[in-house]
């Protein structure tokens, strides 16, 4: 696994549709967002079309996948781990590089989906069905789980490894097949992490990786391939206005989907708590991970108790001080 280096000519990059690159006429650069002039990536904005293709590429993997015994797959999921977490440092620095967390925070976006992984192997012997008594006579009742299709997932580029872990490795271990549209903002790291699956045992089609924007772009288009009969489910991670309209396509395809949207941090500082523990708590909830957390809201009661927050923040300083400042 070899990042792209600093101020080397860029290299380009596809959707990953069916075990293959495919290439768009659109494109659009991956800059660090520390320092604008270093170019991680050209990469294609992914048209209807390519969005369509990746969904039917994922509905004629679903079959076979399946039918992959929970247990086989389980132990693919524990290959992905391992695969994460022997390239660990190097995707934790191309994660800083390119969205700007802090070294020690992308390696613990990193760390999130080794442990995710090590959860979920084991679940793949755990997906247990119910008997229910019946009624009548000389019956049995049985529950079965069952993979519901192709989940069509859209994720924020806030934490860009860990986030689509939570996603990606429950709906793979379950059976299902993914279509996923990373952030615009860390498509080089999104890449290198949906590679890693490839080579940890997940077969072609089972994943697929398409890229570009949210609004009429790759993001919507995914939502809409539910009303085409190509998506089951949908899994999202942004904004409750978003969230709404995706909660409304939903509605209208009897499809339940998983919205992790624009939520808040509310802190609640008692009369006997420590202080200055609210303060860095506080501090943390709001500029941890480089101030990509959900807008922190505090609260007190009776007292001023958040007043040295200013001071604690006064000269602190977002991102790395030796990098170039954003120029628009």
């Amino acid at each position: 696994m070899t990042p792209t280096q600093p101020n080397s000519r860029p290299q380009s990059y596809g959707h990953l549709i069916g075990g293959e690159e495919v290439r768009s006429d659109q494109t659009f650069l991956s800059r660090s967002s520390g320092r604008l002039s270093d170019v991680l990536g050209e990469f294609p904005e992914a048209t209807k079309d390519d969005v369509r293709r990746a969904c039917q590429a994922a509905r004629e993997a679903f079959p076979r996948w399946r039918r992959t015994p929970a247990p086989v797959r389980g132990e693919i999921i524990g290959n992905i781990g391992r695969a994460i977490a022997r390239e660990k440092e190097t995707l934790s620095r191309l994660l800083s590089r390119e969205m700007g967390k802090t070294l020690k925070e992308a390696r613990g976006d990193v760390q999130e989906a080794v442990d995710t992984c090590a959860f979920f192997q084991s679940e793949g012997r755990r997906l247990y069905g119910q008997t229910v008594p019946s009624e009548m006579p000389n019956k049995e009742l049985k529950t079965y789980r069952r993979p519901l299709g192709v989940v069509g997932m859209v994720t924020a580029g806030n934490f860009p490894v860990a986030v689509p872990s939570w996603k990606i490795i429950p709906a793979l271990l379950t059976g299902n097949t993914v279509v996923w549209k990373p952030s615009e903002d860390a498509p080089l790291t999104s890449y290198a992490f949906a590679r890693l699956l490839e080579e940890a045992g997940v077969p072609d089609g089972v994943l697929n990786v398409v890229f570009g924007g949210g609004k009429d772009a790759a993001g919507q288009f995914i939502v809409e391939m539910l009303d085409e009969g190509l998506v089951d489910k949908i899994a999202f991670t942004g904004s409750t206005q978003v969230g709404r309209w995706i909660g409304e396509v939903s509605g209208r395809n009897l499809s339940t989907p998983s919205l992790e949207l624009g939520g808040k941090n509310p802190l609640v500082v008692m009369r006997d708590a420590d202080l200055d523990n609210a303060v860095q708590g506080a501090l943390w909830a709001a500029y941890g991970t480089g101030a990509a957390l959900h807008q922190c809201r505090q609260h007190h009661r009776g007292r001023p108790c958040l007043r040295g927050v200013p001071r604690q923040t006064a000269g602190r300083h977002a991102g790395d001080k030796n990098r170039q400042p954003h120029r628009t």
